[in-house]
Parts: C-alpha cells; sequence; structure tokens
C-alpha cells in the first residue's frame, strides 16, 4: 500500500510539476518584499465611529479623517504601480531615517499617534469652553540618532535626568543644556513598564549640546465631559489630529458646524490648535473625492500642491486651508 502511494504522487508530481512550480513561484513573488512601498489613493475614516463624548451632541454631516493607502513592495505590486495610475513607488529610505529601522519607524508613529490623540481633545476643550486639565506630560523618546552614545532606546519614556525630574520636554531641554558636550549624563527612563538607568554623553551641534534623541510627548488629563477616540492597530501617525479635534468640538457644541456637508481632511495639531504640515496630500485628496466629500480640509503649507491636484483632475470640491483649529471652525460657518 506505501508503495502504491507513492507510485501515485510520483505519478501526480510528474503530470502536474509545471502547474505546482508556477504556484510556489507565484507565492515567492508576492511573500519577498523589496525595500520600497507603494502610495496609493486611500479613503477616508469616519470619525462619528471613532470619537465618543459622553452625553456629546450629534450631527447630520460626516467629519471624515484622509488617510494614505501604503501597498507593500512586492514585485507583483510593484509592476502593477506602472500601469495603475497614482500609484507611486516610494524607497524606504524616504520614509524612515537612515539607522532606523522600518519596525521603529511604525513604532515611533504609534507614540504620535498618541499624541495627535491627546492634542486633538486638548485642543478642542480648551476652543468650546470645556473643562480640561492637563496634569502631566509624558517624555517618549521616539528617534535616536546615529551620533548618540547612549543606551536610551526608542519607547523610553524619560523620568528623571540626573536625580531632577522631568515633567516636559521643555525641562528635559533645558536640563541638557546645564551640561557641556563630553559630559555623561544618567537617566532614569521607563521600559516595558520597569525604570532602568542609563546613560548618554553629551555633544556639540549647532542648536547646542544634544544628547542624540528625539522626543514625542503625550498627555495625561482630565476632562468634563469625558472623551476618547479610538484608532486600529493599523493606523498611526499625526496627521488625523486637525479632523479628530474637529469632531470632539462638533460634539461638545450645540450648533453643527458641518451643516449637513461631507467634510474630509488631514493635518497634524498640537494642544493650541496649531494645524501642521502633512505628506501624501495628492493621495487623500483623491480619496477624499472618491468618498464624496464636498469639503476636503488642508495645512495652508499643502494648499497649493492639493489646489494643482485639484485642477489637474478636474474635481469639484471645495479646499480650505487652515493654520489652526479655529480657520477650520470659522472657514465652515462662512459656508452656504
Amino acid at each position: 500500500m506505501r508503495k502504491n502511494l507513492l507510485h501515485k504522487i510520483k505519478a501526480f508530481w510528474v503530470e502536474n510539476y509545471k502547474f505546482l512550480l508556477a504556484i510556489v513561484l507565484i507565492f515567492a513573488l508576492f511573500m519577498i518584499e523589496l525595500p520600497y512601498k507603494i502610495y496609493a489613493p486611500g479613503g477616508m475614516v469616519d470619525l462619528s465611529e471613532r470619537v465618543s463624548v459622553e452625553e456629546g451632541q450629534e450631527y447630520d454631516g460626516t467629519l471624515g479623517m484622509a488617510y494614505v493607502s501604503m501597498v507593500k513592495g512586492s514585485i507583483p505590486y510593484l509592476l502593477l504601480s506602472y500601469v495603475i495610475p497614482d500609484w507611486d513607488i516610494v524607497p524606504e529610505s524616504e520614509l524612515k531615517y537612515d539607522n532606523e529601522t522600518m519596525e521603529e519607524k511604525i513604532e515611533a508613529d504609534k507614540i504620535s499617534t498618541e499624541q495627535s490623540i491627546d492634542s486633538a481633545i486638548i485642543a478642542a476643550y480648551r476652543l468650546a469652553g470645556k473643562e480640561i486639565e492637563i496634569e502631566s506630560e509624558n517624555v517618549h523618546i521616539t528617534y535616536i540618532d546615529e551620533q548618540a552614545n547612549t543606551d536610551l532606546e526608542i519607547l523610553d519614556v524619560v523620568k528623571s535626568v540626573n536625580g531632577v525630574e522631568v515633567k516636559s520636554t521643555e525641562e528635559l531641554k533645558s536640563l541638557i543644556q546645564n551640561y557641556a558636550a563630553g559630559e555623561e549624563v544618567e537617566f532614569l527612563v521607563e521600559r516595558d513598564g520597569k525604570e532602568r538607568e542609563c546613560h548618554a554623553t553629551l555633544y556639540d551641534t549647532d542648536d547646542g549640546v544634544k544628547a542624540g534623541v528625539a522626543l514625542t510627548v503625550t498627555y495625561n488629563y482630565q476632562e468634563e465631559p469625558e472623551a476618547s477616540i479610538t484608532m486600529k492597530q493599523s493606523e498611526s501617525g499625526p496627521s488625523g489630529g486637525l479632523m479628530m479635534s474637529l469632531a470632539i468640538y462638533n460634539s461638545l457644541v450645540d450648533e453643527d458646524i458641518t451643516k449637513g456637508k461631507t467634510v474630509i481632511g488631514t493635518g497634524t495639531i498640537d494642544i493650541d490648535g496649531n494645524v501642521g504640515a502633512i505628506g501624501g496630500v495628492k493621495y487623500k485628496l483623491i480619496g477624499a473625492v472618491k468618498n464624496k466629500a464636498d469639503v476636503f480640509f488642508v495645512p495652508k503649507d499643502n494648499y497649493e500642491e492639493a489646489i494643482e491636484v485639484k485642477n489637474e483632475k478636474g474635481y469639484d470640491i471645495t479646499i480650505l486651508a487652515v493654520d489652526t483649529l479655529s480657520d477650520a471652525i470659522e472657514s465652515l460657518e462662512s459656508l452656504d
């Protein structure tokens, strides 16, 4: 019986080996990734499904967060990018620092997402005149320069420098300036839920003495009424801040600022409501149009690029450039 089975397997292989090899080859082509990504037109996240404010106001329109679709750099997809309109190949080296892995980049972007959520809530509450109090800041390390001489790691949360408690990024920067290049500074950090002592040897730069780390801050705060914003694991980066803040604000006030329109946009935000530039405007605008947006918000620094894409493709959409959260609200109020 065993010989019979082996004979049948051999016969099947002889008759079908070309087909089987082709399947294996196709699978391998899709699985092997080259050091590229493909930017493609994205879509929008309906924030009514992500933003929750206790006893918040409901609204008739749609506030959507625009995003870019990113396709992995396998050979079939790379080849498809030459025939599919608006699929553009981007080297991974342009998406991260030279001494940073994509995994580290993704982890740092997740911290940026946390910062964006915190900032969106704080800015919206302040502008709506609602109660919110920042209790403390968490100072995260999100990049380590190749010149740095340190055992600090990405995602460390800085607690103190040479025994002095650190409550903000500004405090940390100020403390570092008290020392000279070549001095070794002791850091107390939180890593994986445990405190750990680390060091960094300072060095001179054009902007003064540095430890060679980039910082991102998140906030601990108390707000009334309570609010929350949920994101999926696959979603990261700070560019949804403006639209998240608008969605929170619209839930806090009596008047529906959307006026029943579909409003999609992009832009970072800080706790003072300032809107910052982003990347991938082309792909976000295309996605907004596909989702039948009436209005598309962009930071002022990205406005010309957005208008260029609109004119090139003949889109019928209102594009509004903003510097602040207040600008965005005033722009919506002025629409018919």
